[in-house]
């Protein structure tokens, strides 16, 4: 049948894997976590690492840690951060505002009072539905809620059992990355929380 592996096929794929644990075995490692974060788009989290170069996490994180205050020390046009559940390499923000007029990149129009509420209350409170979100703002939402939206920043996350069953929403790792958070958790805590300064550029 075409779904069957022959013998030498097998052995192919043996030695082919045999081969592959070699190399991991002979490469340098923080090279290697180095390029892969250079060649990566998105966070690399730590399962990655522990998954493909068979170590265990706190080893992989050795290594992660080792190269975070390599690039730190160093202080150049990039830097290696935590964010969103991984590793990343990002645009030193020293270098931001240059890096965007040479390349003729846009800089992102600033979230309004009204996104920045909404997007507070989300981020705190999810999973929520929208008459959730007006009731704590005393206004409508919608539009605030299309346009976090639009930004990837919030996505439904389901719907809750209420009259209806509207559609709840939460954060997007987009958000973290926005934030410069790792997870959830390292939000500040409300109680920690004076006061919010918001961007008046933009009202409800």
């Amino acid at each position: 049948m075409d779904n069957e592996i022959s013998e030498k096929e097998a052995e192919t794929l043996e030695l082919s894997s045999e081969e592959t644990a070699e190399e991991i075995k002979d490469v340098d490692l923080n090279s290697a976590f180095e390029a892969i974060l250079f060649l990566s788009n998105e966070p690399v989290p730590i399962s990655f690492f522990v998954k493909n170069f068979e170590i265990d996490a706190t080893e992989a994180k050795i290594i992660l840690d080792s190269l975070l205050d390599e690039y730190a020390e160093r202080d150049g046009g990039i830097k290696l951060v935590e964010i969103s559940g991984g590793f990343q390499f990002v645009t030193n923000p020293k270098c931001g505002s240059v890096v965007r007029k040479v390349l003729g990149f846009k800089k992102k129009e600033p979230l309004s009072k009204g996104m920045l509420e909404t997007l507070s209350i989300i981020s705190y409170k999810q999973p929520i539905v929208l008459a959730e979100i007006d009731e704590l703002r005393g206004v409508s939402s919608r539009m605030m809620v299309s346009n976090l939206m639009k930004r990837n920043l919030i996505k439904p996350v389901g719907r809750k059992e209420l009259p209806g069953r509207p559609l709840a929403y939460g954060t997007t790792d987009e958000f973290l990355r926005l934030f410069g958070l790792t997870q959830l958790s390292d939000l500040p805590k409300l109680v920690e929380i004076k006061e919010f300064s918001f961007d008046e550029t933009e009202e409800a």
